[in-house]
């Protein structure tokens, strides 16, 4: 990297957090350089549409040298941060040149966490990549090429079962969305198969799903799903999973589940880049970070959406949703700009903006400030929200034919398979 004629801030991450930052920082007197290991910034809450099929991989994504092209000081490297030396100021990359910095925006996201049993994850795959997204939707569309070749054997009823763990928003979208394009899109497709033979179970350990919701609301989010035909198994924790089925435990007994299908969504740990920063870290791997998401001692280093454990006035640690780190993003790239001094920068506030969850067609859940929404009004706002976040004019009108088509033909576009073959599977 060639020599600074202004003060360098490096912003690790382009999702919602480093993207904001970045445009903030637009045309200031920085040079700016966001890394990223892949070339796209990701859109994460529609990311279950694509592995169920219900929109393409470039409805949801762009890539991030296009969103920032035509800003003069803002680079761009695709390359994988390997550790953070804070005390020389000086991020090492995997395949480039150390960058050295002047200001630090760590956004790093977030990975699977599947409670010390990472033997799980080759069975179970989590949902925080495209890469993910893709290997579930074929998976999911190979399953129902098999069970047609097995029609009323027990290895058909498996490739026929799905179990998503995890009752939070993305098991219970990915949980309803499976089950409308289960019956609806791929029945049609399959007159060999039946209704009855799709099985769709939603696992979750505590005693109601969407946690963060009203009870009022969890509720009618059960009620919806069930409506769906998914079976909902409260206070139910993975005991294991194997390749050919998953083990519930309850208080007093246990069930076996047959599935070569098993989701995972039931947690989240910070990325392991946070350990090399040597600072204090809360029992999820974020970084506990100041008032004004600065890491202790060290001002000039930020941590921000879900890599930073930040607890507000109330004492409630922020969630990790995409606000969090879009209003984090921007409050940090603010002070940078206008070099406000630690002691007189005012404390990050966050602004409660609402949360709400889709279940499926016209069925969704919202609460804004004190409102509480569902049906086909959550779901119209959960739609109209989302289709204004996303980046880019093209992937906003993309996405919204797609779901005028979705809504009305129960058809959507993106059932196809290209990265793997059809194994041949024998009958039990």
């Amino acid at each position: 990297m060639s020599h600074k004629k202004y003060p360098r801030v490096v912003i690790i991450g382009a999702g919602f957090a480093g993207l904001n930052a970045a445009k903030k920082l637009a045309n200031q007197p920085f040079e700016v350089i966001i890394i990223d290991k892949t070339n796209h910034h990701l859109f994460q809450p529609l990311l279950y549409q694509v592995a169920s099929a219900a929109l393409s991989p470039g409805d949801i994504a762009s890539p991030i040298r296009t969103i920032l092209r035509g800003i003069p000081n803002v680079y761009v490297e695709m390359d994988e941060v390997v550790s953070i030396d804070k005390v020389n100021k000086i991020v090492i990359l995997s395949e480039q040149e150390n960058i050295e910095f002047d200001y630090l925006i760590v956004a790093p996201g977030t990975r699977h966490s599947y409670f010390s049993n990472p033997e799980w994850e080759q069975f179970a795959p989590g949902l925080k990549s495209l890469d993910d997204a893709l290997k579930i939707r074929e998976k999911v569309l190979l399953s129902f090429e098999k069970a047609e070749h097995l029609v009323g054997s027990n290895e058909a009823n498996r490739h026929l079962t799905f179990v998503i763990v995890g009752g939070g928003p993305t098991g219970v979208e990915i949980a309803g969305s499976l089950a409308e394009i289960g019956s609806r899109t791929m029945l049609p497709d399959f007159p060999m198969l039946n209704k009855k033979d799709i099985k769709i179970y939603l696992v979750e350990a505590t005693n109601r799903i969407l946690s963060s919701f009203p009870e009022s609301l969890s509720e009618k989010a059960r009620q919806n799903l069930e409506t769906l035909g998914v079976r909902v198994l409260l206070n139910a924790r993975v005991a294991n999973i194997t390749e050919n089925d998953v083990e519930i435990s309850w208080e007093h007994h246990s069930e076996i589940i047959e599935t070569t299908n098993v989701i995972w969504g039931a947690g989240n740990a910070a990325s392991p880049l946070l350990k090399t920063l040597n600072s204090q870290l809360d029992k999820s791997g974020r970084a506990i970070v100041n008032s004004d998401c600065s890491l202790p001692n060290y001002p000039n280093i930020f941590v921000v959406g879900d890599a930073a454990c930040f607890t507000n006035n109330n004492g409630d640690i922020l969630p990790g949703v995409a606000q969090t780190a879009i209003q984090q993003g921007h409050y940090v790239a603010s002070n940078i700009s206008r070099k406000i001094q630690p002691e007189n920068r005012k404390p990050f506030v966050y602004n409660d903006k609402g949360i709400m969850a889709t279940i499926g067609r016209a069925k969704a859940i919202a609460q804004i400030g004190k409102l509480k929404f569902h049906g086909i009004i959550a779901w119209l706002l959960w739609a109209v929200i989302h289709v204004i976040s996303l980046i880019g004019f093209r992937n906003q009108f993309r996405v919204m034919t797609e779901w005028i088509w979705y809504y009305f033909t129960f058809n959507p576009g993106a059932r196809l398979i290209i990265r793997s073959k059809l194994k041949k599977d024998n009958p039990k």
